[in-house]
């Protein structure tokens, strides 16, 4: 059976929903693989939050593994902070102590669904991990409220979600799954007239500071990448556990043949939010 590594720091509701959604579809025989374990970087009692993420995985009955990321070597995070290269010997040598936790623990794959550390050479020597990016293939790197912005800025008529290989460097590793979906035309035209308007007298940085992301356009952007984001991660465990697709030699082969660019699952994700 399809052996799954559940990474995440629980830190808000987001959390609960993305394990929620790969519980259920392990449950009904979408995904066949089941969830080895749960790894945390934050324990009980740390955050109300992510002891909300705590009772549910209990409640699922998975293995949880806590260890304590701001409880490790303080003193030398904080002095990583000023000096990168402190910063990440720290990521190394927490990341070692994860992989000791982690003997015993079967996994086929790692997912980081909502884990808020970067995830150092350490990890991804041992591991294949993949990593949800809220943006196209060839689409603005950093988190979903800055790949939105440039977006805006670019006038971009597409966009997309896109699970990828977890390497040292961040957001960069090669494609694993994607889709994607246009984001003019249809509903969004009076958004993109009203945003272009006000436009010719500020700036996109202007409209962002006054509007944050209540900006209408901006927040109906997010709602179409974040629909897409729970079925693509459903349909990428799916994929891999019915070995249509899978790693090799960290490049993404897909039916017996490489796919450099990542495996296209539009399709799929477009007919799951549809329905």
């Amino acid at each position: 059976m399809f052996k799954i590594g559940w990474f995440s720091t629980g830190r808000d509701p987001a959390a609960r929903e993305l394990l929620t959604e790969a519980h259920d579809g392990i449950e009904d025989g979408t995904i066949p693989g089941k969830i080895s374990f749960v790894f945390s970087n934050r324990e009980d009692g740390e955050f109300e939050q992510s002891d909300l993420f705590f009772d549910l995985v209990r409640s699922y009955g998975y293995t949880l593994i806590q260890f304590s990321s701001s409880k490790f070597k303080p003193e030398m995070r904080a002095e990583g902070r000023k000096d990168e290269g402190i910063l990440k010997q720290w990521r190394r040598e927490y990341d070692r102590e994860i992989v000791k936790r982690l003997e015993g623990h079967e996994m086929d794959l790692g997912v980081l669904a909502g884990y808020m550390l970067i995830v150092g050479d350490e990890m991804c020597n041992v591991y294949d991990m993949i990593n949800l990016h809220p943006a196209a293939p060839d689409g603005p790197k950093g988190t979903w409220q800055e790949v939105i912005w440039e977006l805006l800025e670019k006038r971009a008529d597409r966009t997309g979600v896109m699970l990828h290989l977890v390497t040292e460097e961040l957001d960069r590793g090669p494609v694993i799954t994607y889709c994607v979906f246009p984001i003019v035309g249809g509903g969004l035209e009076p958004l993109w007239r009203d945003f272009d308007a006000r436009s010719e007298g500020e700036t996109v940085g202007d409209i962002a500071k006054k509007d944050g992301e209540g900006n209408p356009l901006f927040a109906e952007i997010r709602r179409l990448g974040f629909i897409r984001e729970l079925p693509l991660i459903v349909h990428t465990l799916r994929v891999f556990a019915e070995g249509e697709v899978r790693i090799e030699d960290g490049a993404v082969v897909a039916h017996g043949q490489p796919v450099p660019g990542g495996y296209d699952l539009s399709e799929a994700i477009d007919k799951a939010v549809s329905t």
